[in-house]
């Protein structure tokens, strides 16, 4: 295969992730606290691709790894005693069903048992490592440190974790993550009830960009044609000379 068809197609296969990358970052543009995705582009030398003999290696341009995004969504107000949203960094730690998940996803509700967990019905950690017992009568305070109180009594404090570095952070399902990495307390965040945080994700720019990235793959695909038709029409060539 010629340089420039592997060229061709080693672009269009990185087009194509992050076209995927960009679907999906569009898709959960409402997901509370989702995260946006964005790629990271390397070069790959491919020692297959070397031109004529003693030429230098092909460079394809690939994905080495995508990265996500932390910066914090807007905040908005929904005027649920149990919905929370964290101000500053920080995530709120529930029990997964394979261990401890971390979330910017404050959604939460009081389940029948008087827990309060996620919708898909995680428990909600404190500091002590228990859940929370919630009355099914009274009112529910949520202070700025994760207090939550009822009735005047003190229920326990929110666990509000946050990692030194993020690249630990690995996403599992669209709001949550999962980290091998040992959290440690949040410092600077501040919990606000009764409010949500939006999904980090700019639709109009992510649109933007599916548009040109789909163009640049059009472009590509163009380019890898033109090179089989050059290829094939070479071998004709080669075959009416030689008869």
């Amino acid at each position: 295969m010629d340089t420039l068809t592997i060229t061709a197609a080693g672009g269009m296969r990185a087009r194509m992730e992050s076209l995927d990358m960009l679907a999906n970052n569009l898709a959960n543009s409402e997901t509370g606290g989702y995260k946006t995705d964005r790629e990271f582009y390397d070069l790959y030398v491919s020692a297959e691709a070397t031109g004529p003999a003693g030429g230098s290696a092909s460079t394809l341009p690939v994905i080495e790894r995508p990265w996500t995004d932390f910066s914090q969504g807007t905040l908005r107000a929904t005027g649920s005693p149990s919905d929370l949203a964290i101000s500053g960094k920080g995530f709120f730690t529930v029990d997964g069903p394979s261990g401890s998940l971390f979330t910017r996803n404050g959604s939460f509700r009081v389940s029948p048992d008087g827990s309060l967990v996620t919708t898909e019905g995680y428990a909600v950690r404190t500091v002590s490592g228990g859940g929370l017992k919630i009355q099914p009568s009274g009112d529910l305070e949520v202070a700025a440190d994760g207090t939550v109180r009822q009735n005047g009594q003190t229920l326990g404090r929110l666990q509000i974790a946050d990692f030194s570095n993020t690249d630990s952070l690995v996403k599992q399902g669209a709001s949550y993550f999962r980290s091998a990495a040992a959290p440690q307390p949040a410092s600077g965040a501040a919990v606000e009830q009764g409010k949500l945080e939006s999904s980090n994700v700019g639709a109009a720019e992510s649109a933007v960009r599916l548009v040109s990235v789909m163009r640049q793959f059009e472009m590509l695909q163009k380019a890898a044609t033109l090179g089989s038709q050059m290829n094939r029409e070479a071998v004709e060539e080669v075959a009416r000379v030689a008869s």
